[in-house]
């Protein structure tokens, strides 16, 4: 076991947030270029491999300026959306097909973050568009007080991939109004008040749901108690890890000597967690809300038994356990659909979004009947949740994902990518961490790794700029801004894999040449 590290500071980052084991032999299809098809052109640049083909044909961009977008943008919208604009050099987005996106000037770039982890089946998807014209040709809205088939179609489809009794579905129009929905039905349902969360965690940014998100870059003094941030189980950036303590294909470079089957730095982590109980919290509470794989957090992983074990302990003191699959839901962590799966553990409440619809608005709630039924004692209504045109959407990207096979693509080609950037890792001294599962990837960036002190945001900004102007585009994340997010739609290839694994290689080494 290593010995806890110091505290470390730096200036945090402002920006974003079936169930069977999948059968590797049966994916060659996506191992080589497939579903995208795109313009020829490769772009090429420091004797990188040409970028992988693509022959749509996106339309030549007519509209406004790039000036008077920025000056609209700086005079008209909200000032934050100045503020979590990517890039020192803005990205002005036309048009996007597939793992695709082509900027105003008709440059194409691979999408390697989707929109937030949020283009599931990837932009503008033919099947799904298809279905989306006729749906909207045929009926957009009336809300949930007339009976339309698109949304008990899709509740029916939704329930049937979450095991019993997680058969109750709430549908909502985005992951901050399901987790907020899920704060009140634990409430109610309980009849306590105190909930739970994890350091480094991002639940939403409704009043509600940013007292359960623990980054403070997300927070505004306003009221909204009631919960309490407990210490994450970061087995790299944390004061305990080892070799072999995550569901990954790749373990931290921290070495341990647990026994076969035993983890020393999940004790640890759950003896903080028995802390926070004995010190910060009544004897009984609401719920306990944990992300199977944190996302804006930058895909930080726990210790294999962690959640079940707290599980335990807090329906032990009367609380209810929420699983946030807003960003790993709907297969991106490939191995299961759902990311809690990989847990062995059984949510009470499961939230979703951003995947869900493939980029619409839409976001759920699953619960069983038993909560649900605490929960109409009032009167609750949501005159866009079940609108017809998101439920035949998402309806429409769950077949897509079961006949494209997107989940099991996230395992194969997730795998690759994690295991090469591990290759990465070992190459480059700035390169500190690895993890996640699947398309649900992070990459933790240090000054080195003895210290491993976060990479200064700079730096950070030096190589995110440079991968983005050799045609490729990832996220931010992580408590202090050092990680990069790699969370691409699930149609990506083997092919998009290796070029973006030379662009990223190039930029890292790039920089250290300039360093």
């Amino acid at each position: 076991m290593l010995k806890a590290v110091p505290r470390l500071t730096s200036v945090p980052h402002v920006g974003s947030r079936m169930s069977k084991t999948c059968n590797l032999a049966a994916l060659a299809k996506f191992h080589r270029a497939s579903g995208a098809a795109c313009q020829k052109a490769a772009h090429k640049s420091h004797d990188l491999p040409p970028m992988p083909p693509c022959d749509f044909k996106p339309l030549k961009h007519q509209g406004m300026s790039k000036q008077h977008m920025m000056e609209i943008r700086q005079l008209n919208c909200q000032p934050m959306t100045m503020k979590v604009t990517y890039y020192k050099s803005p990205v002005f987005i036309h048009q996007g097909h597939m793992q695709w996106l082509w900027d105003t000037d008709g440059k194409r770039y691979l999408d390697f973050f989707a929109g937030v982890a949020t283009v599931s089946v990837g932009h503008c998807n033919p099947k799904v568009t298809a279905v989306a014209v006729a749906q909207m040709k045929r009926l957009w809205h009336t809300t949930c007080i007339y009976v339309t088939p698109p949304l008990q179609e899709y509740c029916e489809k939704l329930a049937s991939l979450l095991p019993d009794p997680l058969k109750v579905v709430y549908l909502t129009n985005s992951g901050s109004e399901a987790n907020d929905l899920a704060m009140l039905m634990a409430r109610l349902h309980t009849g306590n008040h105190d909930m739970i969360s994890l350091r480094g965690s991002y639940h939403g940014g409704s009043q509600q749901t940013m007292a359960l998100t623990s980054n403070s870059a997300f927070k505004y003094p306003v009221a909204n108690g009631g919960c309490t941030a407990t210490m994450c189980p970061d087995v790299f950036r944390g004061p305990w890890g080892g070799s072999h303590c995550r569901d990954s294909p790749v373990q931290t470079i921290r070495t341990c000597d647990c026994p076969q089957g035993q983890c020393m730095a999940n004790d640890k982590y759950i003896g903080q967690l028995d802390e926070t109980f004995a010190t910060s919290l009544p004897s009984r509470v609401a719920a306990f809300f944990a992300e199977p794989i944190q996302g804006v957090g930058g895909a930080v992983q726990y210790p294999k038994d962690y959640l079940k074990q707290a599980y335990q302990r807090v329906r032990e003191r009367g609380g209810v356990c929420i699983a946030d699959e807003v960003q790993t839901g709907f297969g991106r962590t490939g191995s299961h659909f759902w990311g809690f799966q990989g847990h062995e553990v059984m949510p009470d409440i499961v939230t979703m979004a951003k995947g869900i619809a493939g980029g619409f608005p839409m976001g759920a709630l699953v619960t069983t009947p038993e909560i649900a039924a605490a929960f109409s004692k009032g009167a609750h209504f949501n005159t866009y949740g079940g609108n017809p045109m998101a439920c035949s959407i998402a309806s429409s990207v769950l077949d897509v994902m079961k006949e494209d096979g997107t989940q099991q693509n996230s395992l194969v080609v997730g795998t690759y990518l994690l295991t090469e950037l591990a290759k990465l890792r070992d190459k480059h001294e700035i390169i500190g961490d690895v993890r996640g599962k699947g398309l649900q990837i992070g990459v933790e960036m240090v000054e080195d790794k003895v210290s491993r002190t976060p990479l200064s945001p700079a730096a950070m900004n030096d190589i995110f700029e440079e991968t983005k102007d050799m045609g490729v585009l990832i996220g931010k994340g992580g408590v202090y801004g050092q990680n990069f997010r790699v969370q691409p739609p699930m149609c990506v290839t083997k092919d998009d894999a290796d070029y973006f694994l030379a662009v990223f290689d190039r930029s890292i080494q790039n920089y250290m040449d300039r360093r």
